[in-house]
């Protein structure tokens, strides 16, 4: 067994760095790629000139005492806080509702800064879109779009991307785990982006919405650390996503504005559309992680475990544990 093996973690989403993160505390010697310009995955904020809004994961919630303990953490380094926000469910109770009780936190200032403090720790490679797993007789070859064949020789893979993107890597070099990656039917979501010049007059900072094209709504300038001005974000629910995949942003702007104004609010000043193709899977496959000891690749992700950022969390953990395990570190 090696001393100090080398491991590439691909996917900087929060179960790629909660992997990575792990990895790298126990002495690995780690190489961490995303596809992407920076970290986050659906932890996401779109930014413009004098506005932002969070258009991925809206909040996260922390039950598990190790990712509650995680939370703490970032709430002492000042990347996250409680969302105190009014909640409600517009109509009938439905498939969607609200606990009033429940803490939901937000990244601070925006939800991406959790992401951006874990990666500042770790050594992160962005624009790095990997499209082959090469097996060689003792290890791994990456190639990469951006860059062809990666001079690292890796002794572990783990893949922290969702799962129709991992299908391709597997294909051909673990077509048993592609045959799982394939069986998460994972769905898309459209999210819109409103700015106003005032603020809206809604008797709510969020509301789950149980009828018509809209699932969830939020008053995104209302969490903590936002700067000033009025934004608000508008998703889609995940079967109005789908059959509406291909829609142009004007058409889906068209649809879920009437909505939203049915629920009482002015048109916006302005809005953006962004289409997410992989926003979560329906159901997930409650496997946590999944490591392939003999070909020594691994996998993990929200799709594998809740569907949720503290599900991300643990399963990205919970992966490294395996892993170090594997190579005989604490």
């Amino acid at each position: 067994m090696k001393s100090n093996p080398k491991i590439a973690v691909i996917g900087a989403g929060i179960a790629g760095l909660s992997c990575a993160t792990s990895l790298k505390a126990a002495g690995i010697d780690l190489t961490l790629l995303d596809k992407s310009r920076g970290p986050a995955g659906r932890m996401s904020t779109r930014r413009g000139d004098d506005w932002q809004c969070d258009h991925g994961a809206q909040y996260f919630t922390a039950r598990d005492p190790a990712f509650r303990a995680e939370v703490a953490r970032w709430q002492h380094a000042g990347v996250a806080d409680l969302w105190r926000a009014r909640i409600a469910v517009p109509g009938e109770a439905g498939e969607h509702g609200a606990d009033f009780a429940l803490e939901r936190f937000v990244g601070v200032p925006r939800m991406t800064a959790p992401a951006r403090f874990l990666a500042d720790a770790l050594p992160l490679t962005v624009q790095t879109t990997v499209t082959e797993i090469r097996p060689s007789p003792d290890g791994w070859w990456l190639v990469s779009a951006e860059h062809g064949l990666h001079p690292t020789r890796f002794d572990a893979v783990l893949l922290a991307v969702p799962a129709p993107q991992a299908v391709p890597l597997l294909r051909t070099t673990a077509p048993g785990l592609a045959n799982l990656s394939s069986r998460a039917n994972m769905r898309g979501s459209w999210a819109l982006m409103l700015r106003y010049d005032a603020p809206v007059a809604l008797p709510f900072d969020a509301a789950f919405v149980n009828s018509g094209p809209l699932r969830w709504i939020a008053r995104d300038s209302s969490k903590p650390g936002r700067p000033r001005g009025e934004t608000w974000l508008l998703h889609a629910t995940a079967e109005w996503s789908e059959a509406h995949i291909e829609a142009t942003p004007e058409a889906v702007a068209d649809d879920l504005l009437r909505a939203f104004a049915e629920l009482g609010a002015p048109p916006p000043e302005a809005w953006t559309a962004h289409r997410w193709r992989y926003a979560d899977t329906e159901p997930p496959l409650d496997a946590c992680h999944v490591w392939d000891v003999d070909r020594r690749i691994g996998l993990c992700g929200d799709w594998l475990n809740g569907g949720k950022v503290e599900g991300a969390w643990l399963s990205g953990r919970s992966l490294a544990q395996d892993v170090l395990q594997h190579f005989g570190r604490p």
